[in-house]
């Protein structure tokens, strides 16, 4: 019987509804990431005598702190109570919450609170999310199912800012919140009424204690692309906090900044389903390592850009590593899963992206202090030498199954 386009690509009901339900709550989210810095200086802060740029960075990484150590115990809750739907939802209701709440924020301590709501938030919906991807996707086509929710959530990640500056410079803070506040509740919409519970079999079989941290499903692959993901995220992140360092070298305006920030992501929209695909075919494990080996060449000479146009290739080469490594991550790491703990299991992986994205930043701050090359050249060598460890430690899931199969 010939197979339809959707299902050659991994496209179903559920990888559909949910890739456009993270398409708009990643909307929802990312609008912020341009209004916040603007609201943290505009609300008073007696317990916190930092400068502006210090207390906003303060805030972005608490947030991703908070939903990054968060995401195994939400993963194991998730798995001993054998539901999905239900931590989905809620935590949308928790994200769509505390954007709402940031009309009444009256000082940065308000704002501390509604972003640690945020992350609780985002930590109740990912792994919850991941667990669904990995028990209703195909293992024949998962690389192109995870490609498609990751190519939904990048866009969503890329769309935000600018509908967030649109708002702020048209309409003023509450518009953008007010905005984010609905996007995620047309996620949650989305949710309840195209995701469907996939019951787990062995829901009946009773659980004494929750294990957040089970050695059983910790295995040298799941922590392998944990640290891929970690590390991509990382020099994903980066240049944030160096904006001004940038624009000074480079004699570029911030739209300049803006358009090399993006490419890296224009560049993974485009390649990331069909890297995914490939997955399928010729294997998760060469994707991964060669994105790492791309990513680590192209971080390490990011620095020294002499110009807005080299800046904005290198990003585009940093998109292209981005995309090898992400989508093939998520399907090995499914491939991986155990049934029952799948939660727990890809809450790792995403654990990972989300200590990237928080340490990355503060880590560039930190380094470029004493040298503006030296973040870019640390963090391409950790991104060789991770490549060097997925290499020799992380299996091949692809492989292993058509192996199984012709015995």
């Amino acid at each position: 019987m010939k197979k339809t386009i959707s299902e050659m690509i991994g496209l179903n009901r559920t990888v559909a509804a949910l890739s456009v339900a993270r398409l708009a709550d990643a909307l929802g989210n990312s609008l912020l990431f341009v209004v916040i810095p603007l609201y943290v200086a505009k609300l008073p802060a007696p317990w916190f005598p930092w400068s502006d740029e210090m207390r906003a960075g303060f805030l972005i990484s608490m947030y991703g702190f908070v939903n990054a150590f968060l995401q195994p115990f939400a993963g194991a809750l998730s798995d001993r109570m054998s539901k999905r739907k239900p931590f989905i939802q809620a935590g949308l209701v928790l994200m769509g919450t505390g954007t709402l709440l940031f009309v009444s924020a009256s000082r940065f301590a308000d704002l501390l609170v509604l972003r640690a709501i945020q992350g609780l938030g985002v930590a109740m919906t990912i792994p919850a999310s991941m667990a669904l991807m990995a028990a209703s996707s195909n293992p024949k086509t998962r690389g192109g199912s995870m490609g498609i929710y990751s190519t939904s959530r990048m866009a969503g990640f890329a769309l935000g800012p600018l509908i967030g500056g649109f708002l702020y410079d048209r309409f003023g803070f509450e518009t953008a919140f007010y905005v984010g506040a609905a996007l995620i509740a047309v996620a949650l919409m989305l949710v309840q009424l195209l995701v469907k519970e996939i019951p787990q079999q062995d829901a009946d079989r009773p659980v004494r204690r929750l294990r957040m941290f089970d050695r059983r499903l910790l295995n040298v692959g799941i922590l392998g692309t944990a640290l891929a993901t970690f590390m991509m995220a990382g020099a994903f992140a980066m240049m944030t906090p160096l904006e001004a360092r940038f624009n000074a070298r480079l004699h570029e305006t911030a739209l300049e900044f803006g358009i090399a920030f993006s490419a890296l992501m224009a560049s993974r929209l485009v390649l990331q389903i069909p890297i995914g695909r490939l997955s399928d075919r010729f294997g998760r494990k060469p994707f991964i390592v060669g994105g790492l080996l791309l990513m680590g060449f192209s971080t390490a000479v990011l620095g020294q850009a002499r110009s807005s146009v080299e800046l904005i290739w290198l990003r585009v080469v940093q998109g292209a590593g981005a995309a090898g490594i992400a989508a093939p991550a998520f399907a090995l790491a499914a491939d991986l899963a155990r049934h029952g703990g799948e939660a727990r299991q890809m809450s790792f992986i995403t654990m990972g992206f989300g200590l990237g994205i928080a340490t990355g930043p503060f880590l560039a701050g930190l380094l470029a202090g004493k040298d503006f090359d030296l973040p870019f050249v640390c963090f391409g060598a950790l991104l060789l030498l991770s490549a060097w460890v997925v290499y020799r430690n992380v299996p091949e899931t692809v492989r292993q199954k058509s192996e199984v199969m012709r015995n």
